[in-house]
Formats: C-alpha cells, structure tokens, sequence
C-alpha cells in the first residue's frame, strides 16, 4: 500500500505511507501490541525469576559471606545498565526507527541471558546482567513510543490494561517458573529460559510491529555523559556505603564524598539540558505538562517500592520460615491473578475517569499492603495468611501501573514520543535502582541492630537453607522492619497522584488527522 503524496520529497527517512495515510483506513495496533507484550513479558519475568533465585544465587557464588550486598548487585548492575543510557535510546527509537532498536534489544537481551546462565563467578553474572540491562534500555521505550503514536488517546488506556495484565501475568509465571526451575534444575536455568521466547517474539515483532515515521535529532552526548557519572556515583555510594562503613573506600574517596559529587553531577546535568541550544536530551518544556511531572514522580516512588520490597519478603519466607524458592512463589499467585484479571477493566475505566479515581486507591492498597506484611513477618504467623496482602497487593497494581502510563504518555505528541517514554522509563528505573541500593543499606543494618555482629560471623550462615531460631526470629524482626521502607516510598506517590488533572478529551477523528501518515509500510 502507497501514498498517494509519496511522490513529494520526503522530510524523514520513511516517506508518509501506509497506515494512517489518507484515504484508507487505520491498520489496528492491536497485533503489534500483541507481539511487543513478548518483549515486555520476557523483562518482566526476568526480574521477577531472579528475585526468587536471590538466595540459590548467594549460596552458589558467595556462600562465605553473610554481607547480603554482593548479591544485590545482580538487581542493582541490572537496572544501573538499564537506567543510564534510557534517555538516548528514546531518541534513537525516534532517528531510527522503534521497531528496529526494539529488535537490536531484544537481541542483546537474549544472548545476554545465555551469559548469565553460563557464568561461573559471581562477577561473570553481575557483568552479563548488565548486558540484559543495556538490551532492555533499547528495548522499553520503543514498546511506549509505539503505543503513543498507534493508539489514540482515548484507547491508550485499554492499551495499557493489557499491559498491567501483562505484569500481572508475569508476577505469577515469574516466581513460579523461578521456583520450579531453581528447584528442579538450579539457578542457571532461570536465565535459559529466556532464549526460546526470545526468539520467538523477536519473529512476531518483525512480522507485525509496523515501521514508523523517523524524526531527525542530534544526540546531547556531553548529557549522557553527565547523567550517567552522576547516576552511578549515587547509586555506587548508597550500595556500596555498608560495606565501607560509610567511611573511606580508597585514598581521600569517601562513600559520602561520591554521594554528594553524584548529586552535585545530576544538578550539573539539568543546568546543562536547562541552557542546551539545539535538542537537549531531556526536553524541560515536557514537564510543563502537569500530569507528564506528577506521573513522573508517581512512577519513581512505584519503582523504588516494586524492587525494593522483594528482597526482603523472599530472604524472610526462605531464610526465617524453610520455604523453597516454588513455595515462596504460589504466596504471590493471589497478586498475580488479581492484577491480571483486573488491569484490562481498570485500563478501560480509565479512558472515561479521572486517572485520580484509580491511582490513588491503588497506590494507597499497595502501601496498605506492605504494612500488613510488615505485620505478618514473624515466626508465628500461619503461612496461607500471607496470601491475603498478596491478594490486596494485586488489586493496588490494577490501580497502578496503566494509569500511570497512560496519564504520562496522553499529551506526547508523536516526535515527542520517544523522548518522553525515555524520561518517564528513566524516572521508573532510577527509582528501581535506588530502591535496590537502599533496600540493600536498610536490610543490613536492620540485620546488624537485631543481631548484632553477624556480618563478622563465620561463615555464611544467610545464604540457604532455615535459619535457627534463635537467628530466625530476629531475622524475621530485621525483614518486616525493612519492608516498611518500601512502603513509606509508596506514599510519596500517593502525595504526588493528587495533584493531577484530568485529562480532556480527544476523539479519535482528531487523533488520526493529527497523525496522519506517522505509520509507514
């Protein structure tokens, strides 16, 4: 199918064509969204695997430690990775193309997956885990900015359902599958099983992803380069600040030294995108739209929250109360189920609601639900009880994910969507990474205060199997303590959420005038 126009002198890579061109009628998005949902779903189940696989990581590759920091590396190399180059492969999708970045990630991630499960050191994972996390960077935005240019405002938020269901899945086939396979075959297959699935949606997505038009932009290298140093001496001095005693690491560096120099980096970095001439790497005037900022912050505080708050809660159910890694999982099948059954119906909802009406019963549940965790993590509790905050969780998630995306993304135009899907992936990822980083200080001094000199024991007496009780239940003490950080992180999202607005609307007319031709052949 051609253009009729396509004989005029094209102003982008693709010529106007195809889809959206006039005359024809629209192509539904719904296929590609389909085959990009493998991609999504294989990230998704990755993290959740490995959280699950935490303590069979610890107890084959750092069995003589009881510092719980080196294996939260393996999280926290993955998300730095993911998070630094974030905003730049949003404006590659756009120069490029997303249908091919989306590719090329997909691709690193596979191999990269192949790595981490032959990898024979503890440093060989966390490397190759960084890998995935640069293959996920190219491919998270695309999946965004092709949404934000396929659907039209008013259905982006069924597009996004499917999405929360697509999480919501994941959170259930993730510790299941991580449990069965590190159970039955060892850690390693964990990442293994990436492969298969990965070849498969790389063929779907080449069949069914439309190409879409390309925007020519300059690429602020001396802004990459600011965030990512100011990115990586924060998070390096908050992972790594228990181990030094937040004191020396090496000559005059100090842990707080490279806090506080990260920051002053980070402020560097916004000065420099505030007083950029030609295309900043993070366009400001995007926060000018209110609903993009408070999403933004919404989106970080979840972010903090969804990976800090594993750790603990599968150190507590494997550690203090003996479950294995597959027991752990079918606690959170109630999550899983009831984000997945009810994403798709929150996502409709949202088309015709204030995004507030969701957000803030959802965020407010999944906090609500930290808490009673929080309460529930001792020795004495009955196992099945743990499925009622796993079961609330998920309804919060319903309320959660979607809306947020589809509140962000609602306004961006389509040359804006690639950087704004990088920004709001970005807030996302750096609110993971923090919360990996801080969970990881909070854990070990809650394990210190309530057993004291136990990163000085012999042995590593926190990498597999039950702990003895009279370890188990201080233990259980340190972890309940720990969750509640998770939950206090939430809350500031909750804050953020009402100050939203609700969106006016657009018809689906409009739209495509305003769209026309952004899809190619």
């Amino acid at each position: 199918m051609t253009n009729p126009a396509s004989d005029a002198a094209p102003t982008t890579a693709h010529p106007p064509t195809g889809a959206y061109a006039a005359g024809h009628k629209p192509r539904s998005p719904w296929p590609a969204l389909w085959a990009l949902v493998i991609g999504f779903f294989m990230i998704l189940v990755d993290t959740t695997i490995v959280s699950v696989a935490n303590p069979a990581i610890k107890a084959a590759l750092d069995p003589d430690t009881n510092n719980l920091d080196n294996v939260v590396w393996v999280t926290s190399a993955y998300l730095l990775a993911y998070a630094v180059p974030l905003l730049i492969t949003g404006r590659l999708g756009d120069r490029f193309g997303p249908k091919y970045m989306y590719l090329g990630g997909l691709a690193i991630f596979t191999l990269a997956s192949l790595g981490c499960g032959l990898s024979p050191t503890l440093g060989a994972l966390i490397a190759f885990r960084a890998v995935q996390g640069l293959g996920a960077s190219l491919m998270t935005p695309q999946t965004m900015a092709i949404i934000t240019r396929t659907f039209p405002p008013n259905q982006r938020g069924a597009a996004m359902g499917l999405w929360g269901a697509t999480s919501g899945v994941a959170m259930l086939v993730g510790p299941l599958a991580g449990g069965l396979l590190v159970d039955g075959f060892g850690w390693e297959w964990i990442f293994f099983v990436n492969l298969p699935v990965g070849v498969v949606g790389f063929v779907l997505a080449w069949i069914l992803v439309p190409k879409l038009e390309t925007h020519p932009h300059r690429f602020d290298l001396v802004g990459v380069f600011l965030s990512a140093v100011g990115l990586f001496l924060i998070v390096f001095g908050l992972q790594e600040g228990e181990t030094y005693d937040w004191g020396v690491i090496w000559g005059p560096i100090t842990v707080w030294g490279l806090i506080i120099t990260g920051v002053i980096v980070m402020a560097l970095f916004i000065w420099q995108q505030a007083k950029t001439k030609s295309e900043a790497l993070v366009p400001l005037e995007l926060f000018r739209d209110r609903n993009f900022s408070v999403a933004n912050i919404g989106i970080a505080a979840v972010g903090f929250t969804v990976t800090s708050m594993s750790l603990p809660l599968m150190f507590f159910l494997q550690l203090a109360r003996g479950l294995t890694p597959t027991e752990s999982a079918l606690l959170l099948v109630p999550m899983a189920v009831a984000a997945g059954v009810l994403s798709p119906l929150a996502g409709r909802w949202l088309d015709r609601t204030d995004p507030r009406v969701l957000l803030v019963p959802g965020l407010l549940l999944v906090a609500g639900s930290l808490v009673l965790y929080s309460t529930l993590m001792n020795l004495d509790t009955p196992i099945w009880v743990f499925l009622i905050p796993s079961f609330i969780m998920g309804v919060g998630n319903a309320g959660m994910w979607g809306p947020l995306a589809t509140t962000a993304t609602r306004n961006l135009t389509p040359r804006q969507a690639g950087a704004g899907a990088g920004i709001y992936n970005t807030t996302r990822t750096i609110g993971s990474v923090l919360g990996s980083a801080a969970i990881a200080v909070f854990m070990q001094s809650r394990i210190e205060a309530n057993i004291p000199g136990s990163a000085d024991a012999a042995g590593g007496s926190f990498s597999a199997g039950q702990l003895p009780e009279f370890v188990a239940e201080p233990f259980a003490t340190a972890m309940a303590q720990t969750v509640l950080l998770s939950a206090a992180a939430i809350l500031i999202g909750v804050v953020a959420v009402l100050f939203l607005r609700r969106p006016q609307a657009t018809s689906t007319e409009d739209w495509h005038a305003a769209h026309l031709a952004d899809v190619a052949d």
